[in-house]
This record gives C-alpha cells, structure tokens and sequence, in this order.
C-alpha cells in the first residue's frame, strides 16, 4: 500500500450466499475496501465459513484489498436477533481481517429520541465493554431512516445533539460514527463544519453525498410532499469530496470510503455499477490521482 492509500476507496458488499461471486465481478474495477453488511440480523449466514472464503478471495486477489467492516442494520434496542448479531460480529470481526463492526444504534418505536438514551445504555454498555476487550471498535449510522425528533423505528443516531448523549450515556472509545455528508444534507446540515468538529468520532465514511433544491426549498419549504432532497453517488451530488478528505486526512483518519450505492436517482438499475465505478475513480481523484514519490535529495 502506498503512502497515498492511507484512506482506501472501497464499496458496500450484501453478506450471504453470494459474497464471494460478488466480489469476483467487481474487484476488477478497482475497489480497495469493502464492507460486508448483513440486513437486520445474520440470519442463517455462517459467518465462519463466510469469513474463510473471504480471506481466501482476498489472498488470491492479483491486488490487495481489505475488509473494512462488517455492518447489520436493524434496530438493537427492540430487536433481540439484532442486538444478538451486533455481539457475534463483534466476535468474529478479527477472523475477517476487520476491527469495526457498524449499523444503527437503535430506537424505541415512535418515542422521541431523548426516551431511547436509557435503553441505549443497557444493549450498547456490554457491547461496548466486549468491543473494548476484542480491540473492535463500533460506528453507528448517521440515517434518520424516516424518522424525526419525535417519531421513528430505527435509529437515534441522527442528530448531533443525540450523539452527544450517546456518548455521554456510553463514555466509551470503542463508539464512533458512520459518517457521511448525505445524511447531514437531508437534514439541511452543513456536513463540513460537523464533520471537522466530530470527525476524532467517525470511524468510518460511506461514500453516499446529496443534491440540495434549494429551489424548491425557497418556494415550497420541507413539508410540501415534494422532493427537496436526492441522495447521490459521490461525483454527482453537492459536495467536493477533496475537502472531505482533507480534512480527515488532516485529522489523522486512516479507514476507508466505502461507496453506498442503490439510491441515486440516475445510476441505479443497469447503471449501478456505472456510477459506483465512477465515484471509485472520483473519489480517488479527490484523494490527490496517483501517488508519486517525490524525488530524492541528495548529493
């Protein structure tokens, strides 16, 4: 890995049956990370064989790539099968050559959020110890998933000062974000300014950005029904990425970018793939291009 890879462009991988065969199709564009997400629980996925495959796709790889993470996304705090699948993949994070473990932190159904801040002390207080003894650490999702302040089923972890109560709930270093601007967008939050002032707790970046119709916003507001927001796939949406990784970069983060695609208005369907790879090259773009060594001083 060069001195230029210290953040990896990578992308989102489903977890099951067809990892590997996934994997295979797509490497060859050059992805360098991947994070394999599970949907609300592992179901009946055998993460001990699923994990060995892994390692041997990746040693046998012409190019070298890694596992960034693993993801499940349910909602810990009602589901028990979730919250159970956030223990076993912290587990077995270390056999798929990983130490991050990531999804949402939950939610008690259509309660406001400050109602949850209990309950999420009693699931994340043992996980965060396990995390903290395995070397593992967990990021949560920044997606509202529909919800708001007052209503919602899935996660807490939208709203900075919801972070902030997380944290202090759970004072634990094992707990982190993942950030990314999109979701900030959608909430008309300005991602740069928060992403300096949070970024010592992102732990990992999906690379998914937003197109803002401010538009539509001057003249119809939020509350309309109509769209005023579109997620995108970096290179297509609102923000320079260039200044996103700066400032990880100058704020000493060395994970990964790993592409969230499946929602952009225009590249999705047969142009999925499309707009994935170009994002990868885009993003490598915003990373400086193709690293070069600088030339030797000597007599």
């Amino acid at each position: 890995m060069s001195p230029h890879e210290d953040i990896r462009i990578g992308t989102i991988v489903p977890a099951g049956p067809h990892t590997i065969s996934y994997l295979e199709q797509i490497a060859p564009h050059g992805f360098e990370s991947y994070q394999l997400v599970f949907d609300k629980h592992l179901a009946d996925v055998d993460l001990n064989q699923l994990a060995h495959d892994v390692k041997k796709f990746l040693a046998l790889a012409d190019r070298e790539m890694v596992i960034s993470s693993l993801g499940v996304y349910g909602n810990p705090l009602e589901d028990k099968q979730t919250q159970l699948s956030w223990f076993k993949l912290i587990e077995k994070a270390e056999a798929f050559g990983c130490n991050m473990v990531c999804g949402f932190a939950g939610r008690l159904t259509d309660k406001p959020i400050s109602e949850s801040y209990g309950r999420f002390g009693e699931v994340f207080r043992p996980m965060a110890r396990q995390a903290e003894d395995m070397g593992v650490r967990i990021a949560f999702e920044n997606c509202n998933m529909g919800g708001d302040w007052e209503k919602g089923e899935w996660n807490i972890a939208h709203a900075p000062v919801a972070w902030e109560a997380m944290f202090s709930e759970v004072p634990s270093d094992a707990l982190g974000l993942e950030w990314e601007p999109c979701h900030q967008m959608v909430s008309l939050i300005d991602p740069l300014p928060q992403l300096r002032e949070w970024v010592s707790k992102v732990y990992h970046v999906h690379g998914k950005d937003a197109t803002v119709l401010w538009d539509v916003i001057r003249k119809e507001g939020i509350r309309s029904g109509k769209d005023y927001v579109y997620h995108r796939t970096p290179g297509f949406g609102d923000t320079n990425w260039s200044d996103v990784i700066s400032i990880l970069r100058m704020n000493g983060y060395q994970g990964t970018i790993d592409i969230e695609g499946w929602h952009d208005p225009v590249y999705h369907s047969e142009l999925e793939m499309t707009g994935q790879v170009h994002a990868l090259n885009y993003l490598k773009t915003c990373r400086g291009g193709p690293f070069i060594p600088n030339p030797r001083m000597e007599d």
